[in-house]
C-alpha cells in the first residue's frame, strides 16, 4: 500500500467493492444468458420427447457438428437442460435468482434436491455463504436442507425472544449436527470430543453455519466466588449475541436444560455488552429424548435449542464413503480463505 492515510484506503475500498460487484453482475449476466438458454433448449427437447431413445445421441452429434468449437452439448448436458426446464417455470430463473450460481451448481443440484423448494433453498444458501460446486455437493451429502428446515427443532425462542430474533436464530439450528471428522474411540468422553472439535475449529464452524465465531473452549464465567465453565462458547453476528454450547456424550436430561439456563444468566449479567442481545445456549446431546426436552424447555426464561449430534463412526456406511475426507475439507476451507 502506497499510501497509508484514512481518506485514501476510504477511497481505496469503495474503488475495490465496485470492481468486486461489477465482476460478480459481468458473472451474473453470463450465468443468466446460459440459463435461458438450456431452459430453452430443455423445453425443445421436453416438446419433442416421443422421438426415441436415439434423440439425445443424434441431437448432440448435430449441434457439435453445426458448432465444432463451442462445449457443454454432450448427451448428458442435454438431459440435465431437459431436467431444468421440468423443474422450473423460465420465469422462475429471474424471480429465484438462480442465475447468481453456476450451471456446474445447478447440475449438482439436479442431482441431489429432492424438491422444488430444496433446490431453491440450497442455491440461496450457495449465493449467501459463496459456496463452491464441492461445498455444494458436501452440502447435499449431509442433507442439510432436511436438518436445518425440515426437522422440528427442540427450542423455546418463540417464548423468551422478540420475533425477528427468534426466526433468525431457529434458521441456524440443525438437528442433527454432523462432525463427521471426529471418530469416536473406545473411553471417549465429553472432553475429548470437545477437544477434537476444538482442534478441527474450521470444520466446527463450518457446520454450525454463517456467523459463527470461536470465542473459546471451557470459556470461565466467575459467579459468587465460584468459577463454572461453558464447554464452548461462540459469537453470531448474524444474531449478535454469544452462543454457548453443552456437549453432552450421554441422553438429555431435565438437569442439563437448568445449568444451561444458569449459564446464559451469567453471560448476559457478566459478559454481554449493551449493544448485544441476548445470549443463546445449545445443548448438543447423541439422543435428544424428545418429550423429556420439551418438559424441560417448557418454563426456562432463557433461549435454548437442544440438537443430536453425530461423529464419523454414527454415519451410515454408504456416507461415509460418499462423504469428502477431513483432509478434502480443510483443503476446501483453506483453498477459499486464500481466493478471499
Amino acid at each position: 500500500m502506497l499510501i497509508n492515510n484514512d481518506e485514501y484506503l476510504e477511497l481505496f475500498h469503495k474503488i475495490i467493492d465496485c470492481i468486486k460487484t461489477s465482476q460478480y453482475k459481468v458473472v451474473v449476466d453470463a450465468n443468466l444468458t446460459l440459463l435461458h438458454r438450456n431452459w430453452r433448449i430443455g423445453t425443445f427437447i421436453n416438446e419433442n420427447n416421443n422421438w426415441g431413445t436415439k434423440f439425445l445421441d443424434n441431437l448432440s452429434k448435430d449441434i457439435k457438428s453445426e458448432f465444432p468449437d463451442s462445449t457443454g452439448y454432450s448427451v448428458r448436458n442435454l438431459r440435465d437442460m431437459k431436467k431444468f426446464a421440468s423443474i422450473f417455470e423460465e420465469d422462475d430463473i429471474d424471480e429465484y435468482g438462480l442465475a447468481g450460481i453456476t450451471w456446474y451448481h445447478h447440475k449438482a443440484l439436479m442431482g441431489k434436491a429432492k424438491t422444488k423448494e430444496a433446490y431453491i433453498w440450497y442455491a440461496e444458501k450457495t449465493i449467501q455463504n459463496g459456496w463452491s460446486h464441492n461445498t455444494l455437493k458436501m452440502q447435499l451429502d449431509y442433507d442439510l436442507y432436511s436438518r436445518q428446515v425440515e426437522t422440528p427443532k427442540l427450542q423455546n425462542f418463540n417464548g423468551v425472544l422478540p420475533s425477528e430474533q427468534s426466526e433468525l436464530a431457529l434458521q441456524t439450528m440443525k438437528d442433527p449436527y454432523i462432525f463427521d471428522f471426529v471418530r469416536f474411540r473406545e473411553g471417549m468422553i465429553e472432553r475429548d470430543i470437545e477437544s477434537e472439535l476444538v482442534a478441527n475449529v474450521r470444520k466446527l464452524l463450518l457446520e454450525l453455519g454463517t456467523g459463527f465465531a470461536f470465542v473459546g473452549e471451557q470459556y470461565e464465567l466467575n459467579v459468587g466466588e465460584r468459577d463454572f465453565y461453558i464447554d464452548l462458547l461462540f459469537y453470531n453476528f448474524k444474531l449478535h449475541c454469544f452462543v454457548a454450547v453443552d456437549l453432552k456424550t450421554g441422553e438429555f436430561t431435565p438437569e442439563m436444560a437448568g445449568k444451561m439456563n444458569f449459564y446464559l444468566s451469567a453471560l448476559d449479567n457478566e459478559v454481554k455488552s449493551e449493544l448485544d442481545n441476548p445470549s443463546v445456549g445449545l445443548i448438543l446431546c447423541k439422543n435428544e429424548n424428545r418429550l423429556v426436552a420439551e418438559y424441560a424447555l417448557k418454563d426456562m426464561t432463557k433461549p435454548i435449542g437442544v440438537s443430536e449430534y453425530k461423529l464419523f463412526d454414527d454415519l451410515p456406511n454408504e456416507l461415509q464413503e460418499a462423504l469428502p475426507t477431513a483432509e478434502d475439507i480443510e483443503a476446501r476451507i483453506i483453498k477459499k480463505y486464500e481466493c478471499e
